[in-house]
């Protein structure tokens, strides 16, 4: 069992910076993808960012792109994501998840994944 802790999130300005981070414990695989989700009130959980452990590969959403910086410390299985130039349209609950992978990267099926109980970041004028 994995137990995934968010941190970070808070109240900002449009055009302000934050940084969430996201520490994975217990029982960790020699590979994972561990990233950020996001879900706005009203709305599905989507895709913001993830990093594979082994080989740092990183996927962004669009939406994202430019504006946020996903990076990992693989020795404390913690992800952080910089976000920069925050819209209002950024606002949500941000949620951490981490997944077992194959060695080349492959995610092993949902089920095996942890979520964290998320945190809340809000983008107001």
């Amino acid at each position: 069992q994995v137990h995934v802790a968010e941190s970070g999130g808070g109240l900002v300005q449009p055009g302000d910076s934050l940084r969430l981070s996201c520490t994975a414990s217990g029982v960790i695989f020699e590979n994972y993808i561990m990233g950020w989700y996001r879900q706005a009130p009203g709305k599905q959980r989507d895709l913001v960012a993830t990093i594979t452990r082994l080989t740092g590969h990183t996927n962004y959403a669009d939406s994202v792109k430019g504006r946020f910086t996903i990076s990992g410390d693989n020795a404390k299985n913690t992800v952080y994501l910089q976000m920069n130039s925050l819209k209002l349209e950024d606002t949500a609950v941000y949620y951490c998840s981490y997944n077992p992978a194959t060695q080349d990267g492959t995610s092993w099926p949902p089920d095996f994944g942890s979520w964290g109980q998320g945190t809340q970041v809000t983008v107001s004028s």
